[in-house]
């Protein structure tokens, strides 16, 4: 069965697009253009517009219209090696983000508000302070770009006693960003568990990505622990899941040499 004309409309765009009639950052035709020229009716042009978005091929952008994504394929988080210190520093970058954007030809940007105050129940948890009592973390939230295009939204909490007074209140956190500034305060992060869930977004964080309501986020909620176990930073990262893909590697237990026949 052949498939409805709006996405038969949409798969030729999109081939247009990967063919570079319209190149990223491009605007795509009106839709009374692409009427005129007998590409469908002005309901097909506007669902293949919007199936275009959702795939994250294209952004709606205000007074513009639907413009190609000047990010065409999806931004790699490597989990494994993103914050090794020889990456997170790399060429000078501010952190594990601004490194990986880099290393993937594009150019990373950063509006960090930094603030001091109450935690979500569940982080106050994972720090292990007193939410009842009011116990003040330092926060850091950050508008996170690639080529100048939104592309996530981290918050990350840090326990006071570490944080107060320190660089890492600062709008710029230096080379390496937070993880080396707590090393260099005797709280290096030894360990980390990444816990992912797929939802969708609030109101808010939908228009700031600039992306549907209807998109799905991944939540990323990312606790770093030092060596005695104490759990020194939880960030919360929020992404579009058109735009990134996720990978991680880890060693299993090798073999018993003893045993192994081989």
């Amino acid at each position: 069965m052949a498939s409805p004309r709006w996405k038969q409309l949409a798969d030729e765009i999109a081939g247009e697009i990967a063919q570079g009639v319209y190149p990223p950052g491009s605007k795509l035709p009106k839709i009374a253009d692409l009427v005129a020229a007998g590409r469908g009716s002005r309901t097909t042009i506007q669902r293949a517009y919007s199936e275009l978005t959702e795939r994250g091929l294209t952004i709606g952008i205000q007074k513009l219209g639907t413009v190609v994504s000047p990010i065409l394929g999806k931004i790699h988080r490597d989990g494994t090696g993103r914050y090794m210190q020889v990456a997170r520093e790399q060429n000078g970058a501010r952190g594990a983000f601004g490194a990986e954007i880099e290393r993937l030809g594009m150019t990373p940007g950063s509006t960090p508000t930094v603030s001091r105050g109450k935690p979500p129940a569940h982080v106050a948890a994972l720090l292990g302070v007193e939410n009842d009592l009011q116990e003040p973390v330092l926060i850091r939230t950050r508008v996170m770009t690639a080529n100048e295009i939104v592309v996530q939204l981290a918050t990350s909490y840090f326990p006071g006693d570490i944080a107060f007074g320190s660089q890492l209140e600062q709008q710029d956190t230096g080379p390496g960003g937070s993880k080396s500034r707590l090393e260099e305060l005797g709280h290096g992060q030894r360990t980390i568990t990444e816990t992912i869930n797929v939802r969708s977004p609030s109101a808010e964080e939908a228009s700031t990505l600039a992306i549907p309501a209807e998109r799905q986020v991944y939540e990323i909620t990312h606790v770093a622990r030092s060596t005695e176990g104490r759990a020194v930073e939880v960030c919360v990262h929020v992404v579009s899941t058109t735009l990134w893909t996720l990978t991680y590697t880890w060693p299993i237990d090798p073999p018993d040499a003893a045993s192994d026949p081989a």
